[in-house]
């Protein structure tokens, strides 16, 4: 199947594209002895996993079921973080999982002796209030009153024993020089407990596979924390894996007019990439342009009673019309994972175009998928 024969609406992952991506992670790994693992909560399209098994040291999950399918279907390192572990999980989670990251002193005293038994890691995330965060205050893990991780005035040095790492996770589709300035200040405040434990985990959020990013200075920020204190390095990024690897294919069903042009699609932003109004952004659409860079002027909206379902305001070189084809670009990442059936909206199908351009439908979905989460 070509891509224009793709049905609408429908996710698209470019299979070249994210060998490419993980190409790039990869040899941050082989120049440093880091450990990059798949972060599946941006990316758990797990069709591919053998493909990101070849490149990278396993995933890790937010949860019980993440971490279900990352060793069911990577089967390399798997690791777990989540702000609070349900107790009637706790035995399975330990049984799947090879780091188990806890967000407090307390969850770790209720859980740790279980699992050192087992013969698994403990880690504990830390806070260091240290935030680089420009407009997108919703990923902020370092905000004010966050739920995230143990700040210093709450750290707790005579309970380390048995947790053989720290965990944090301040960054969010950001450069090395954040993550550079946050290891300062990490030194600064837990430096003096560092020689004791065995890795440290970076987190996620490093936009390693952007075409500007800074990957010496992230290099250096690797080799300088295992040279002085002996750590194993952890990265767990999600969106580098997958960046700039997917699409979105809709259809314009209607055009209407209310002192502007707008343009109602058979995708949602609420529904099929509700980042758009979380973040918010405004994802990349091929052939379009910049407000006033292209003659005809169109507002893309969803298909849903939101008033606010809007993808945003797009320029174009010729008037749209019902039945033309968009293509969105960056759709790979988390738009897949947050999708909903608000309205009930049909889920988008899910292919994977391979290395010769011909597409493969994966999944398609129908009200089944939509009945079946009501009860």
């Amino acid at each position: 199947m070509k891509f224009s024969e793709l049905p609408t609406p429908c996710f698209i992952v470019d299979e070249a594209l994210i060998e490419k991506n993980l190409k790039i992670l990869n040899g941050v790994s082989e120049r440093t002895g880091c450990k990059i693992v798949l972060a599946q909560k941006a990316f758990s399209m797990y069709k591919l996993y053998p493909l990101i098994g070849e490149y990278l040291d396993g995933a890790t999950a937010s949860g019980l079921y993440e971490a279900r399918l990352g060793f069911e279907e990577m089967g390399k390192e798997n690791h777990v973080f989540s702000p609070a572990y349900r107790e009637e999980e706790m035995d399975e989670i330990i049984e799947l999982c090879d780091h188990i990251v806890f967000n407090s002193f307390s969850q770790s005293e209720q859980f740790k002796d279980k699992v050192l038994k087992a013969g698994k890691r403990v880690g504990l995330r830390i806070n260091p209030e240290h935030s680089t965060q420009v407009g997108h205050a919703i990923y902020d893990p370092c905000a004010v009153g966050s739920r995230f991780g143990v700040t210093l005035e709450h750290f707790k040095p005579e309970l380390l024993e048995g947790i053989s790492g720290l965990h944090f996770h301040t960054l969010c589709q950001q450069d090395s020089d954040d993550l550079e300035s946050t290891l300062n200040v990490i030194e600064a405040k837990f430096g003096t407990w560092l020689p004791q434990l065995e890795w440290i985990n970076f987190g996620g959020g490093h936009h390693i596979a952007r075409e500007d990013y800074d990957i010496p200075l992230l290099e250096k920020c690797i080799n300088h924390m295992q040279d002085k204190y002996g750590l194993q390095v952890y990265l767990e990024p999600g969106e580098a894996v997958a960046l700039n690897a997917g699409y979105m294919v809709t259809t314009v069903l209607d055009i209407q007019q209310n002192g502007m042009s707008i343009a109602i699609l058979d995708t949602s932003a609420a529904c099929h990439m509700p980042d758009v109004l979380e973040m918010p952004y405004r994802p990349p659409l091929f052939g379009s342009g910049e407000l006033g860079e292209k003659p005809y002027m169109y507002r893309l909206g969803g298909n849903t009673c939101l008033t606010g379902d809007v993808i945003g305001d797009y320029t174009f070189d010729q008037p749209l019309k019902s039945g033309d084809r968009l293509v969105f670009g960056d759709m790979a990442i988390y738009s897949m994972v947050k999708t909903n059936t608000f309205n009930g909206m049909a889920l988008p199908s899910i292919a994977i175009q391979d290395k010769n351009g011909d597409c493969q439908i994966v999944r398609q979905f129908g009200y089944q998928d939509f009945k079946m989460r009501l009860g």
